[in-house]
């Protein structure tokens, strides 16, 4: 058990859930301290199957990139429900009922893992994000809990840069 433990280099420092932020373009007034949790990308990858005779062997089908949750804590000021409605008001304004285009309110996003000393030591760019639904959380008057906004982003891809 004990040269189990030597067997592992000394110098590995494992990525942290806990070292992370998304930054999201300037124009949109997202704070990074504002979220609270998110999930990393996630791609899905069909799988196509090949019939001949009695056998089936399988091949790479469609792939797609997997909506990402992220939570926000929701601060007197600034806004962090102003922010994320004007953002959804580029994608579907309800007073007018007008619809924006997807060069209007598509974003890119980066994920950044960071280590012990803040310093960004991987990378996921989210191509073309934009919101499919928002949740400014519930209410209770027994609950002395922080205020929170789930969101959830649909990208068209991601791209690990680093």
């Amino acid at each position: 058990m004990s040269d189990l433990l030597l067997k592992a280099p000394i110098s590995y420092e494992p990525l942290r859930k806990n070292r992370w932020i998304l930054r999201f373009p300037s124009n949109l007034g997202i704070c990074e301290w504002w979220l609270s949790s998110a999930s990393r990308p996630n791609v899905k990858i069909n799988e196509t199957k090949i019939e001949f005779l009695n056998t089936e062997t399988y091949v790479a089908g469609k792939y797609n990139w997997e909506a990402m949750t992220i939570k926000l804590r929701d601060p007197i000021g600034p806004s962090a429900s102003q922010a994320i409605m004007e953002w959804v008001r580029l994608h579907a304004e309800s007073v007018t009922g007008r619809m924006g285009y997807a060069a209007g309110y598509k974003r890119d996003v980066e994920l950044q893992m960071l280590d012990p000393t803040g310093v960004a030591v991987q990378t996921w760019v989210l191509k073309n994000v934009m919101i499919t639904s928002s949740d400014f959380g519930s209410l209770d008057y027994s609950d002395d809990g922080l205020a929170d906004i789930s969101v959830t982003l649909r990208f068209d891809y991601a791209i690990l840069a680093y």
